[in-house]
């Protein structure tokens, strides 16, 4: 069994339903046609240099798990031209919101993978990577549904592999029981250090942040959010 097979057996579904409404022509013919073009292909090896994912030139690579309808995965893509952004989404109709970003906007940083971010951890290099995001994943707020949140021991133990040293691993959160949960989790862990030295550090945007929707709808049902950035050690 190889170390790919014995990591895949480990993986959990940490995302809900694959399909909401159904897309328009236009929008299922954008999927259809742009999808191809920006999907990493994991039945193949990673290439060498994993940089060369991209058709541009990029000196860094970063990766957004669960970007939703991706305005902050676009916003930091044409803010950081020189990085390669890897963008991860299950959910079709979100996948297809960010194609018509990319397209609208003709972002070449980006490249998208559809399916389960474990098994997109699990086919990347040790070291490749220079930050990770995670910006409000789902909660799955019931207790008999916590194993299924992405920050556990195992996952760790993915992001760690991939991250360059000194690599960061950014969460967002409104959810206080998950963000408590997350602190745990990398204080448990031991190859992270939370980078915040006073409380401003966790409760004021990343520098650069753009608004999203979901953390416009925690603003209206009057929650804050906590922001920890954490360096892999």
């Amino acid at each position: 069994m190889t170390d790919m097979e014995r990591r895949g057996r480990a993986t959990e579904a940490f995302f809900g339903r694959r399909k909401g409404k159904a897309l328009r022509e236009h929008q299922a013919e954008r999927l259809n046609t742009l999808l191809p073009t920006f999907l990493i292909d994991i039945s193949a090896a990673p290439p060498e240099p994993l940089k060369s994912l991209f058709p541009v030139p990029v000196e860094a690579l970063r990766l957004e798990i669960g970007f939703g309808g991706g305005e902050h995965l676009i916003h930091r893509a044409l803010e950081m031209p020189s990085t390669g952004f890897i963008g991860v989404e299950p959910f079709i109709n979100s996948m297809q919101k960010l194609l018509a970003s990319i397209e609208t906007k003709d972002a070449r940083n980006i490249r998208v993978y559809d399916d389960d971010a474990t098994q997109l951890l699990d086919w990347l290099p040790n070291g490749c990577l220079d930050h990770i995001d995670l910006l409000y994943p789902d909660p799955w707020p019931k207790r008999k549904h916590w194993k299924r949140r992405f920050v556990s021991k195992t996952n760790l133990d993915r992001f760690h592999r991939v991250l360059k040293p000194g690599g960061l691993f950014c969460f967002a959160s409104d959810i206080d029981t998950y963000v408590n949960w997350t602190l745990l989790k990398c204080r448990d862990h031991g190859g992270f250090d939370w980078l915040a030295q006073n409380a401003a550090d966790w409760l004021a945007p990343y520098q650069g942040w753009p608004s999203t929707r979901y953390e416009a709808k925690a603003r209206r049902e009057g929650r804050s959010s906590a922001y920890l950035t954490f360096k892999k050690i």
